[in-house]
């Protein structure tokens, strides 16, 4: 693999407390990771996580206490106004040139309809998250931004901006939303899945505008000492987020994830996460997301063993990898 490639942490805010998230990135900084990323989650996914701490308190302090470079996921236009995102934004790549990235999803019920506004369907929460995209552009560019359309925004402006406005990633995990964000993203940002989906994820990107823009990936894992510790962790930790279709998108709380999957066995997760005791055999899963062209890879570790992951993935797994 070559040295271009940047390996990450995910600080996964749905399952810690903020003040263990930063103690690990410093850790995961500290044996050899390149950089990190953050979720913005307002609940956590299912009870057994109960966490969910403010994503971007949060990257201001793990971008002060480490060298790394950060990237967040948030989705405009409903609990965020864009204009907002975009200060916070703003504010961190001034204060840390160079070293933050911002995705931008279409959002989950989950998160997103605690403000009441109506959950639309998904082509309408493409269209708002295109204007929102648009919005929060202009306003990095350091333009006076007045809109009235899904969102509103009058006379809009940002004081304090970076020399180098940070890059808009679109995140997708379908075909169609991928192709979609290609037209305005400067990069993708998708999920770890089976190799073939990717990469039409990945072709229908290029084919949408994202021909030549950077390609990030944040991948679903479980490592343990032993399968069963593997398995069962993911299992106790993660099987919230097995659902497939729009259900990961449309249920509103954490209880009605917990309810949705609670007939979901251990052998279920191997469908949807990395889940292996074998080092190398994570190691050449990450080789072959290389090979289909990701430049960056953020792992994220779904059991509850993060300390013991980040040293055993920073003595064997990095190393391998470089």
């Amino acid at each position: 693999m070559t040295s271009s490639v940047r390996i990450g942490f995910h600080a996964s805010h749905e399952q810690f407390a903020p003040s263990e998230l930063l103690a690990l990135v410093q850790q995961a900084e500290a044996v050899g990771f390149d950089c990190a990323m953050s979720s913005d989650h307002f609940r956590p996914w299912g009870k057994a996580q109960n966490h969910s701490g403010f994503a971007w308190s949060w990257l201001g302090a793990a971008m002060a206490v480490t060298e790394l470079s950060m990237g967040v996921i948030s989705a405009p236009g409903y609990r965020y106004h864009p204009a907002i995102i975009a200060q916070a934004a703003a504010t961190l790549a001034e204060m840390f040139p160079n070293r933050f990235w911002l995705a931008l999803g279409s959002g989950q019920r989950l998160n997103e309809d605690i403000t009441g506004l109506a959950w639309p369907e998904k082509s309408e929460r493409n269209l708002r998250l295109r204007e929102c995209a648009d919005i929060i552009r202009a306003l990095l560019r350091g333009e006076t931004v007045t809109h009235r359309g899904r969102v509103t925004a009058i006379e809009a402006k940002l004081y304090s901006r970076p020399v180098h406005p940070p890059a808009l990633l679109g995140a997708a995990v379908t075909e169609a939303t991928a192709e979609a964000v290609g037209a305005w993203a400067d990069g993708l940002l998708t999920v770890s899945a089976d190799l073939e989906q990717m990469r039409k994820v990945i072709t229908a990107f290029r084919r949408g505008g994202g021909e030549g823009k950077p390609l990030v990936v944040q991948v679903g894992l479980n490592w343990a000492a032993t399968e069963d510790e593997a398995l069962l962790g993911a299992h106790e930790q993660w099987r919230t987020n097995v659902l497939g279709g729009e259900v990961n998108w449309e249920l509103r709380t954490p209880e009605d994830f917990d309810t949705a999957t609670r007939f979901v066995k251990p052998e279920d997760l191997r469908n949807s996460v990395w889940i292996s005791a074998d080092l190398g055999w994570h190691a050449a899963r990450i080789t072959e997301l290389v090979e289909l062209g990701f430049e960056e890879i953020q792992l994220h570790q779904v059991g509850r063993n993060q300390q013991a992951f980040i040293d055993a993935f920073g003595a064997q797994v990095l190393p391998a990898l470089r």
